[in-house]
C-alpha cells in the first residue's frame, strides 16, 4: 500500500499541491514541503487518537459519512474561484480536534523549518486537513475497511514503515523539535516513535528538506 507521501507525490497529490498553493498564494515547492511535513504529523496524531476504541469509532464514523473521499472527485471545482469558507471551517475544526493544545506548536515548528510564516502555515493546513480526511476516506473504501477496529491498521499502513534512509535522523530531529516545544502531554508525544521506531536521538541541522528529502527520510525513497 502507498504511504501518504507517495500519494502526495502522485498525480492527485500534485493537483492538491497546486490547488493549495494557488489558494494561499505560496510557492508550489514550499507548499509541497509544508504538506510533506504536516500530513504525517497529522496522521500520527490521528493514529494516537484512534488507539482508543472511542477515538477509532469517532474517526470511522467521520470517514463513513462526511469525509468519504468525495471531496477529491472534483478538485477543479473545489479550487476554482477559491475554496469555500465552509471547507476551511471544517479544516479548522479537524486541526483543533486532532492536534489540540499542540496546534500552535506544530504550526510554529513547520514555519521555522519551511521559512513560511505561521499564519500562512495555518491557512495551508485548514485547506489540507479536509483533503487529508478525504484521502483517508478514499483509502478506507478501496481497502474495504468496514469497522473501527481496522482504522489503526489503515493509518499505520499509510504512515509507512519509517524507512532506513540516512535522511531519517534529520526528519526525527524535526519531529522532536515539535515535541520538545511544550510539555503538556499532548497527543504528539509518541509520533517520533511511530515514524522512526524509537531510534537514537540525534541532532542534525544540516538543512535539506523539501518533498524529495522528506520522502526519502520518512519512507526510504525509491
Amino acid at each position: 500500500m502507498s504511504g501518504i507521501l507517495d500519494l502526495l507525490n502522485s498525480d492527485l497529490g500534485k493537483q492538491i499541491i497546486g490547488g493549495v498553493s494557488n489558494e494561499v498564494g505560496e510557492d508550489q515547492n514550499k507548499t509541497a514541503s509544508v504538506l510533506s511535513m504536516a500530513l504525517p504529523v497529522l496522521m500520527g496524531a490521528m493514529k494516537r487518537n484512534a488507539s482508543s476504541p472511542e477515538g477509532a469509532e469517532g474517526l470511522n464514523r467521520a470517514l463513513e459519512k462526511k469525509h468519504d473521499g468525495s471531496i477529491l472527485d472534483n478538485l477543479a471545482g473545489l479550487f476554482g474561484g477559491g475554496v469555500d469558507q465552509e471547507v476551511k471551517d471544517d479544516g479548522d475544526g479537524i486541526l483543533g480536534h486532532v492536534l489540540g493544545n499542540s496546534r500552535q506548536n506544530v504550526e510554529s515548528a513547520i514555519s521555522k523549518k519551511s521559512g513560511i510564516n505561521a499564519s500562512s502555515i495555518g491557512n495551508i493546513l485548514k485547506v489540507a486537513a479536509p483533503l487529508l480526511m478525504g484521502m483517508l476516506g478514499k483509502q478506507k473504501r478501496q481497502q474495504n475497511v468496514q469497522s473501527s477496529s481496522g482504522i489503526g491498521d489503515l493509518l499505520g499502513g499509510l504512515l509507512g514503515g519509517g524507512g532506513s534512509s540516512n535522511q531519517a535522523p534529520q526528519q526525527q530531529s524535526f519531529i522532536e523539535s515539535i515535541l520538545d516545544g511544550d510539555n503538556d502531554g499532548s497527543v504528539l508525544d509518541d509520533i517520533a516513535g511511530m515514524f522512526f521506531g524509537g531510534g537514537d536521538k540525534k541532532d542534525n541541522n544540516s538543512g535539506g528538506g523539501g518533498l524529495g528529502g522528506l520522502l526519502g527520510g520518512l519512507f526510504g525513497g525509491k
